[in-house]
């Protein structure tokens, strides 16, 4: 048997035991999947500095590899992020059950009396690059909605995903529940990915989390339908009648709070109206934060900026790096993202209800803000307790994933006897 093929049957034999797990979280009672994720909680702090030991490891392995700072970034674990990842984990289990819901509701003249019910997807396969937290993020959000889930983490994150998985087995066995609910693939090699892409007979969806590499490739090959996630072009736009003090805020918030998630702000649109009144404040700030700004037009002549080539805009940087333009208006910023956004996540800065209103109807972004930072583009932030990504797709789930986008539903007709004319 060659090495492909054992991966193919690993994954194989994985996706059966999900289905199998599946079947059983259906039925699960609420209080059940919930106690898990406490457990599960109540390990990742107890195993806190065992964790961050693995973190090491994987740390060494990406600077061998010339990781950036940013990636970098995306894969360091310390105490306070591990702080996070227990709380999201508490925070996933206290919020309300999605599984069962009643949708709608409603009676029919004849005699049928219809419920729209939310039921789980039933195995889901997670695909991601360098962040670890994600192993607890899906696990918890997977589990919350009755879904069964396979996660693959990238290989630089192997030690800490596997160190955080053990946590997580350890609150299903503490729970009652199949430990095959939750699993990680054992392996870094890429061959596992195009397999979990072609398993239909035992995934249901799968939910590609990192750059637009991963993303494109699960797009173009995989026969399992998928949650896109694609890059995090994120725009920034100060209108005329912004505040300015506002706008040094959130753009500096914007670009350099962290620079390495998909929330970051890739490119500052200004109005001419703003420059005008207000000039080169916002550039400024960003070069003396350490930013390298690629300017357009007016804008590379300031001191200290880099004239910014074509490539430059619609482009993800994840760095310390952005983009600049002027541009005439909201009409003429809905112009440019229109062309170079990648749907996931804008904002407007500005005192006009009616340019904001503009802003938000004529854009068809996943998430779109006024006067609050890109950065808040994420499930924990939206009351979610976590994320399992940001789909920027259209059909299904859209903006952040979280446990009620991990379901669907079912109808449940009651009738007397009922027969149709």
């Amino acid at each position: 048997m060659t090495d492909t093929q054992d991966i193919a049957a690993l994954i194989d034999e994985m996706g059966r035991a999900a289905r199998a797990a599946a079947t059983d979280l259906a039925f699960a009672p609420a209080s059940q999947r919930a106690r898990a994720l406490e457990l599960a909680a109540d390990v990742v702090e107890m195993k806190r500095g065992a964790i961050m030991s693995a973190n090491a490891r994987d740390l060494a392995y990406g600077r061998d590899k010339g990781l950036s700072p940013a990636m970098m970034d995306r894969l360091m674990l310390d105490e306070a992020r591990i702080a996070g990842i227990v709380a999201g984990l508490r925070a996933v289990a206290a919020q309300p059950d999605p599984l069962g819901a009643v949708l709608a509701e409603w009676d029919m003249p004849s005699g049928l009396h219809i419920r729209r019910v939310r039921t789980p997807l039933g195995v889901i396969g997670v695909i991601y690059e360098s962040r670890p937290n994600v192993t607890a993020d899906a696990g918890a959000l997977c589990l919350k909605s009755g879904n069964a889930v396979i996660l693959r983490g990238g290989s630089e994150s192997f030690h800490s995903s596997a160190a955080i998985h053990g946590c997580m087995i350890e609150g299903l066995r503490g729970a009652g529940l199949p430990e095959t609910a939750i699993q990680l693939v054992p392996t870094r090699d890429r061959e596992a990915v195009a397999a979990m892409l072609r398993a239909v007979a035992h995934i249901d969806v799968i939910v590609p989390r990192g750059g637009k590499g991963l993303v494109g490739l699960v797009q173009a090959e995989a026969r399992v339908p998928v949650f896109a996630h694609l890059e995090g072009i994120c725009h920034v736009y100060v209108d005329g009648a912004a505040d300015l003090d506002k706008a040094r805020r959130v753009v500096l918030n914007a670009k350099t709070r962290r620079t390495g998630i998909c929330g970051a702000a890739e490119c500052l649109l200004i109005d001419r109206a703003f420059y005008a009144r207000h000039g080169a404040v916002l550039i400024t700030d960003l070069l003396a934060a350490g930013v390298e700004v690629r300017a357009a037009d007016e804008l590379s002549a300031i001191p200290g900026t880099v004239e910014a080539s074509p490539e430059d805009f619609g482009r993800e940087f994840l760095d310390m790096i952005i983009a600049a333009k002027l541009v005439d208006g909201v009409d003429g910023a809905i112009a440019h993202i229109r062309r170079y956004g990648s749907s996931h996540t804008e904002s407007i800065l500005t005192e006009d209800d009616a340019v904001a209103d503009r802003f938000f109807a004529r854009l068809d972004s996943a998430i779109l803000m006024r006067n609050a930072s890109t950065q808040f583009a994420d499930g924990g932030e939206f009351g979610m307790g976590a994320e399992i990504g940001i789909a920027t797709g259209k059909l299904h789930a859209r903006g952040p994933v979280g446990a009620e986008q991990l379901t669907s539903f079912k109808y449940l007709v009651t009738g007397d006897g009922t027969i149709r004319a």
